[in-house]
């Protein structure tokens, strides 16, 4: 049996549900969800003796759960997982869009983050999750995975946890566009002045802040960083003053 599932739907849908326990009930096996850029290969990877699944394309699942009629599983499956699928589509566009934004080691013991935190809300985006953390090797080489072929990878890694990282999530309308443009070039030298690196940065090892690239990178990067528990979701008085 083969049901398909959007990958960046699962993350939501897991913290929907509670937890993985509850999910393994239903799919009658033992999974272990680490949503990370390295999960995105294009070969079978076993989970359990009675479930697989196989990443036919980099934003979908394919579950084949072997020995079981697929036809009440399927149409089960296939329905929960549209139903969230719909809720959770709907939080990650327009004025809900979210980003994920770190102030690395450097920034926070240079006292940039009130700062940063500052240029943030006086452009209008609503702060959604914020916490300090020392973030481990493993976390970051997940996140940074994408460059673990790069030279500098473990310079990298080094970098990133040889201090607290102040850790946001950000929501409003083209947000991770938009923060993209504030946060200034990788390298500082090639920044604007008026963006945060080019105002607060010298040296490209030495940049600052962290944020998404895409959508779907701050999905998956919110994924990672934070859990469902600590995004909060709260009405601001000034929403009416920034949007139509």
């Amino acid at each position: 049996m083969i049901v398909c599932a959007s990958l960046h739907n699962l993350p939501s849908l897991v913290e929907s549900i509670g937890t993985w326990y509850q999910m393994e009930h239903i799919l009658g096996a033992a999974y272990h969800w680490s949503f990370a850029p390295h999960d995105l290969q294009f070969q079978p990877l076993l989970v359990s003796p009675r479930l697989c699944y196989v990443h036919a394309h980099p934003s979908f699942l394919l579950f084949i759960v072997p020995g079981i009629d697929p036809r009440p599983l399927a149409t089960m499956i296939c329905l929960f997982l549209s139903i969230f699928a719909q809720i959770f589509q709907s939080g990650w566009t327009g004025v809900n869009e979210r980003t994920f934004v770190a102030v690395k080691p450097d920034g926070v013991q240079r006292r940039l983050v009130g700062e940063i935190v500052r240029r943030f809300e006086k452009k209008g985006f609503k702060l959604v999750g914020l916490k300090l953390v020392q973030a481990s090797e493993e976390l970051l080489r997940e996140h940074y995975w994408d460059l673990r072929t790069r030279p500098f990878f473990s310079g990298l890694v080094t970098y990133m946890s040889s201090g607290p990282v102040v850790a946001m999530v950000w929501q409003g309308l083209d947000v991770v566009k938009t923060a993209r443009k504030m946060l200034g070039e990788t390298n500082p030298a090639d920044s604007l002045p008026g963006t945060i690196r080019g105002d607060f940065c010298v040296e490209v090892g030495r940049n600052v802040i962290h944020g998404s690239d895409s959508v779907e990178s701050a999905q998956k990067e919110i994924s990672l960083w934070f859990r469902q528990s600590e995004l909060h979701r709260w009405e601001s008085s000034s929403s009416r003053w920034l949007y139509n």
